[in-house]
């Protein structure tokens, strides 16, 4: 009969510590990443030539969220677009210039500064110019897709073979 309890009660504790592992084996764990770890390359076509990008988290082109930097030069400007999804961004240095509407144009826009921060709703219609060398942290839910209003404004247009 003692037998018969004892076993009774591994049961429910061995049942306790096999889930405790199993949650403990699917938690997600800390990434830590310092700065010159970063791995900076060319930023996709669909940018204007000359910036580059680091993926700190997810991958852009897949569904889930996703991290990165972006660093562009000075007077770096990327033409009227939409994304389907939520754009997140942190000016990390530099100055960006963040327009609304159809038409890029430098009179309109806002200057946004290091530590500022702007998100845009799924659709809406802008366009930046960066101001001195700049650094942006983009936080977003991929696919990560860019729609430009004027398809001649789509650099991948300027790079198709004719």
């Amino acid at each position: 009969m003692k037998t018969r309890s004892r076993s009774i009660l591994l049961v429910p504790c061995l049942g306790l510590v096999l889930g405790a592992a199993a949650a403990t084996a699917q938690e997600p764990k800390m990434t830590i990443q310092a700065p010159e770890a970063f791995t900076w390359q060319e930023a996709p076509p669909v940018l204007p030539r000359g910036a580059r990008m680091a993926v700190l988290k997810g991958d852009p082109s897949r569904e889930g969220l996703f991290i990165l930097r972006l660093k562009a030069p000075d007077n770096y400007q990327i033409m009227p677009h939409w994304h389907p999804a939520y754009e997140n961004v942190t000016v990390l240095a530099g100055k960006v210039h963040f327009g609304m509407g159809d038409t890029f144009s430098k009179t309109g826009g806002s200057a946004v500064g290091v530590g500022g921060f702007v998100s845009m709703p799924p659709g809406m219609r802008h366009y930046a110019w960066t101001e001195g060398e700049t650094e942006l942290e983009l936080v977003g839910y991929g696919p990560w897709q860019l729609y430009y209003l004027n398809p001649k404004d789509d650099p991948r247009q300027a790079a198709a073979p004719k």
